[in-house]
């Protein structure tokens, strides 16, 4: 694995175990609910269960490729490499939600 590669699949890790803490929190079905509190929390949600998605996927794609799966019908949204600008947009994320976790002490 490259220097690139272990970057983009640890900030992933973070970003996906902030994702599903988040996800945990979120209720906008939650009954009492004002609709604006409903769609804010909607959108949050939406919003964390993307970013989950996106980290699981960023975590698998390597593991999947190193055990010879076929990645023939998604290969145009999943590379073995990821890229330069994907690791840092992964990992101004990781940044991000790992400021906010020091700033709370």
């Amino acid at each position: 694995m490259s220097t690139l590669q272990i970057l983009h699949c640890l900030a992933a890790f973070i970003v996906l175990a902030e994702a599903l803490n988040k996800l945990e929190r979120c209720a906008p079905l939650a009954p009492g609910m004002t609709t604006h509190a409903r769609v804010v929390d909607g959108l949050k949600a939406t919003a964390w269960a993307l970013l989950a998605l996106g980290a699981g996927g960023a975590l698998a794609t390597p593991v999947l490729h190193s055990l010879g799966v076929n990645p023939a019908p998604w290969d145009h949204i999943s590379h073995a490499t990821p890229s330069l600008a994907e690791t840092a947009f992964t990992l101004g994320f990781a940044v991000l939600i790992v400021r906010t976790r020091v700033k709370e002490g």
